[in-house]
Protein backbone atom coordinates (compact mmCIF):
# COMPACT_ATOMS: atom_id res chain seq x y z
CA UNK A 1 0.00 0.00 0.00
CA UNK A 2 1.27 3.48 -0.86
CA UNK A 3 2.35 5.74 1.96
CA UNK A 4 -0.30 8.33 2.80
CA UNK A 5 0.77 11.87 2.02
CA UNK A 6 -0.88 14.67 3.99
CA UNK A 7 -2.73 17.48 2.19
CA UNK A 8 -2.21 16.65 -1.47
CA UNK A 9 -3.41 19.61 -3.53
CA UNK A 10 -5.33 18.37 -6.57
CA UNK A 11 -6.85 19.94 -9.68
CA UNK A 12 -9.71 18.08 -11.40
CA UNK A 13 -9.96 18.40 -15.18
CA UNK A 14 -12.93 16.94 -17.06
CA UNK A 15 -15.41 18.42 -19.53
CA UNK A 16 -18.32 16.70 -17.75
CA UNK A 17 -19.53 18.78 -14.78
CA UNK A 18 -21.17 15.73 -13.18
CA UNK A 19 -17.90 13.79 -13.31
CA UNK A 20 -16.06 16.70 -11.70
CA UNK A 21 -18.69 16.96 -8.96
CA UNK A 22 -18.52 13.23 -8.31
CA UNK A 23 -14.74 13.25 -8.08
CA UNK A 24 -14.79 16.24 -5.74
CA UNK A 25 -17.20 14.46 -3.38
CA UNK A 26 -15.31 11.19 -3.61
CA UNK A 27 -11.82 12.60 -3.05
CA UNK A 28 -12.51 15.12 -0.30
CA UNK A 29 -10.58 13.96 2.77
CA UNK A 30 -8.04 15.00 5.37
CA UNK A 31 -5.22 14.06 3.00
CA UNK A 32 -6.59 15.59 -0.23
CA UNK A 33 -7.57 19.18 -0.99
CA UNK A 34 -9.28 20.07 -4.28
CA UNK A 35 -7.79 23.44 -5.28
CA UNK A 36 -9.71 23.92 -8.52
CA UNK A 37 -11.56 22.46 -11.50
CA UNK A 38 -11.26 22.88 -15.25
CA UNK A 39 -13.54 21.89 -18.14
CA UNK A 40 -10.99 21.91 -20.98
CA UNK A 41 -7.29 21.93 -21.73
CA UNK A 42 -6.84 25.69 -21.76
CA UNK A 43 -8.57 26.00 -18.38
CA UNK A 44 -6.37 23.16 -17.09
CA UNK A 45 -3.16 25.02 -17.94
CA UNK A 46 -4.54 28.19 -16.35
CA UNK A 47 -5.46 26.21 -13.24
CA UNK A 48 -1.94 24.83 -12.92
CA UNK A 49 -0.42 28.28 -13.40
CA UNK A 50 -2.76 29.83 -10.84
CA UNK A 51 -2.97 27.19 -8.11
CA UNK A 52 0.21 25.12 -8.56
CA UNK A 53 -1.46 21.81 -7.59
CA UNK A 54 0.63 18.80 -6.62
CA UNK A 55 -1.34 16.59 -8.97
CA UNK A 56 -3.72 16.98 -11.90
CA UNK A 57 -6.48 14.39 -12.29
CA UNK A 58 -6.90 14.73 -16.03
CA UNK A 59 -9.33 13.47 -18.66
CA UNK A 60 -7.91 12.85 -22.15
CA UNK A 61 -10.75 13.77 -24.49
CA UNK A 62 -11.67 17.45 -23.97
CA UNK A 63 -12.40 20.56 -26.07
CA UNK A 64 -9.65 22.98 -27.14
CA UNK A 65 -6.65 21.03 -25.82
CA UNK A 66 -6.94 17.35 -24.96
CA UNK A 67 -5.26 15.76 -21.96
CA UNK A 68 -2.22 14.65 -23.91
CA UNK A 69 -1.62 18.17 -25.22
CA UNK A 70 -1.96 19.54 -21.68
CA UNK A 71 0.55 17.02 -20.35
CA UNK A 72 2.96 17.77 -23.18
CA UNK A 73 2.70 21.51 -22.56
CA UNK A 74 3.35 21.10 -18.84
CA UNK A 75 6.43 18.98 -19.41
CA UNK A 76 7.73 21.28 -22.15
CA UNK A 77 7.69 24.21 -19.74
CA UNK A 78 9.36 22.15 -17.04
CA UNK A 79 6.33 21.95 -14.77
CA UNK A 80 6.61 19.16 -12.18
CA UNK A 81 2.90 18.81 -11.42
CA UNK A 82 2.12 15.12 -11.45
CA UNK A 83 -0.47 14.02 -13.99
CA UNK A 84 -2.81 11.10 -13.36
CA UNK A 85 -4.98 10.39 -16.40
CA UNK A 86 -8.47 9.21 -15.49
CA UNK A 87 -10.54 8.42 -18.55
CA UNK A 88 -12.81 6.01 -20.35
CA UNK A 89 -10.41 3.57 -22.02
CA UNK A 90 -10.30 4.05 -25.76
CA UNK A 91 -7.21 2.89 -27.66
CA UNK A 92 -3.72 1.57 -27.05
CA UNK A 93 -2.36 4.71 -28.66
CA UNK A 94 -3.88 6.91 -25.95
CA UNK A 95 -2.14 5.00 -23.17
CA UNK A 96 1.22 5.12 -24.92
CA UNK A 97 0.83 8.78 -25.93
CA UNK A 98 -0.14 9.84 -22.40
CA UNK A 99 2.86 8.11 -20.83
CA UNK A 100 5.32 9.22 -23.49
CA UNK A 101 4.24 12.82 -23.04
CA UNK A 102 4.88 12.74 -19.31
CA UNK A 103 1.79 11.35 -17.55
CA UNK A 104 2.59 9.63 -14.27
CA UNK A 105 -0.27 7.16 -14.44
CA UNK A 106 -3.32 6.01 -16.35
CA UNK A 107 -6.59 4.84 -14.75
CA UNK A 108 -10.01 4.00 -16.12
CA UNK A 109 -13.07 5.90 -14.94
CA UNK A 110 -14.64 2.69 -13.68
CA UNK A 111 -11.80 2.30 -11.15
CA UNK A 112 -13.09 1.89 -7.60
CA UNK A 113 -13.00 5.13 -5.55
CA UNK A 114 -10.65 3.67 -2.95
CA UNK A 115 -8.28 2.57 -5.73
CA UNK A 116 -8.27 6.06 -7.24
CA UNK A 117 -7.34 7.52 -3.85
CA UNK A 118 -4.61 4.90 -3.45
CA UNK A 119 -3.32 5.68 -6.95
CA UNK A 120 -3.11 9.39 -6.09
CA UNK A 121 -0.97 8.64 -3.05
CA UNK A 122 1.07 6.15 -5.07
CA UNK A 123 1.71 8.75 -7.76
CA UNK A 124 2.78 11.30 -5.16
CA UNK A 125 5.35 8.76 -3.94
CA UNK A 126 6.84 8.60 -7.45
CA UNK A 127 5.43 5.16 -8.21
CA UNK A 128 3.61 4.31 -11.46
CA UNK A 129 -0.17 4.04 -11.24
CA UNK A 130 -1.56 2.01 -14.12
CA UNK A 131 -4.83 0.13 -14.40
CA UNK A 132 -4.40 -3.58 -15.27
CA UNK A 133 -5.96 -2.94 -18.69
CA UNK A 134 -3.55 -0.08 -19.40
CA UNK A 135 -0.59 -2.18 -18.25
CA UNK A 136 -1.55 -5.03 -20.57
CA UNK A 137 -1.85 -2.69 -23.53
CA UNK A 138 1.44 -0.99 -22.71
CA UNK A 139 3.24 -4.33 -22.66
CA UNK A 140 1.61 -5.41 -25.93
CA UNK A 141 2.47 -2.13 -27.63
CA UNK A 142 6.14 -2.16 -26.71
CA UNK A 143 6.47 -5.80 -27.70
CA UNK A 144 5.50 -4.65 -31.19
CA UNK A 145 8.07 -1.83 -31.11
CA UNK A 146 10.44 -1.45 -34.08
CA UNK A 147 13.74 -3.31 -33.85
CA UNK A 148 15.72 -0.07 -33.47
CA UNK A 149 13.72 0.78 -30.33
CA UNK A 150 14.45 -2.66 -28.92
CA UNK A 151 18.14 -2.29 -29.70
CA UNK A 152 18.33 1.13 -28.05
CA UNK A 153 16.58 -0.12 -24.91
CA UNK A 154 18.86 -3.15 -24.66
CA UNK A 155 21.94 -0.98 -25.16
CA UNK A 156 20.85 1.23 -22.25
CA UNK A 157 20.15 -1.78 -20.03
CA UNK A 158 23.64 -3.08 -20.74
CA UNK A 159 25.03 -0.04 -18.91
CA UNK A 160 23.37 -1.12 -15.64
CA UNK A 161 25.00 -3.06 -12.85
CA UNK A 162 23.40 -6.37 -11.88
CA UNK A 163 21.77 -4.80 -8.84
CA UNK A 164 20.48 -1.81 -10.81
CA UNK A 165 18.96 -4.25 -13.28
CA UNK A 166 17.29 -6.14 -10.43
CA UNK A 167 15.75 -2.89 -9.16
CA UNK A 168 14.60 -1.93 -12.66
CA UNK A 169 12.92 -5.33 -13.12
CA UNK A 170 11.19 -4.98 -9.75
CA UNK A 171 9.88 -1.54 -10.73
CA UNK A 172 8.57 -2.98 -14.01
CA UNK A 173 6.67 -5.56 -11.94
CA UNK A 174 5.03 -2.77 -9.95
CA UNK A 175 6.96 -3.25 -6.71
CA UNK A 176 7.15 -0.38 -4.21
CA UNK A 177 10.47 0.76 -2.74
CA UNK A 178 9.66 -1.12 0.48
CA UNK A 179 8.92 -4.32 -1.41
CA UNK A 180 12.10 -3.98 -3.47
CA UNK A 181 14.15 -3.53 -0.29
CA UNK A 182 12.61 -6.64 1.24
CA UNK A 183 12.93 -8.80 -1.87
CA UNK A 184 16.55 -7.81 -2.58
CA UNK A 185 17.63 -7.62 1.09
CA UNK A 186 18.85 -4.05 0.81
CA UNK A 187 17.97 -0.84 2.62
CA UNK A 188 15.45 1.73 1.43
CA UNK A 189 18.28 4.22 1.07
CA UNK A 190 20.12 1.81 -1.23
CA UNK A 191 16.96 1.29 -3.29
CA UNK A 192 16.61 5.05 -3.75
CA UNK A 193 20.28 5.32 -4.72
CA UNK A 194 19.81 2.66 -7.41
CA UNK A 195 16.69 4.38 -8.71
CA UNK A 196 18.58 7.67 -9.02
CA UNK A 197 21.23 5.82 -11.03
CA UNK A 198 18.52 4.34 -13.25
CA UNK A 199 17.13 7.80 -13.99
CA UNK A 200 20.59 8.88 -15.16
CA UNK A 201 21.60 5.77 -17.10
CA UNK A 202 18.25 5.19 -18.82
CA UNK A 203 17.63 8.88 -19.52
CA UNK A 204 14.25 8.81 -17.78
CA UNK A 205 12.53 10.94 -15.13
CA UNK A 206 10.04 8.60 -13.46
CA UNK A 207 9.31 4.96 -12.63
CA UNK A 208 6.84 4.49 -15.46
CA UNK A 209 9.62 5.25 -17.94
CA UNK A 210 11.92 2.76 -16.18
CA UNK A 211 9.23 0.11 -16.62
CA UNK A 212 8.78 1.08 -20.26
CA UNK A 213 12.53 0.70 -20.87
CA UNK A 214 12.36 -2.82 -19.49
CA UNK A 215 9.38 -3.68 -21.68
CA UNK A 216 10.99 -2.04 -24.73
CA UNK A 217 13.99 -4.30 -24.30
CA UNK A 218 11.69 -7.34 -24.24
CA UNK A 219 13.29 -8.64 -21.08
CA UNK A 220 12.31 -12.26 -20.45
CA UNK A 221 12.48 -12.07 -16.64
CA UNK A 222 9.01 -10.43 -16.29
Amino acid sequence: MATMVVNIRIGIVDDDALVRAGLRMMLASDSITIVGEAADGDEALALVSRERPDLLLLDIRMPNKDGIAVTRALRKQGDTTRVLVLTTFDTDELVIAALRNGANGFLLKDTEPADIVAAIHQTMQGQPALSPAATARLIAAVRDAPDDSVHRARTLLDTLTNRERDVALAIAKGRTNQQIAQELYISLTTVKTHISALFTKLYVTNRVEIARAIYDARVNDL
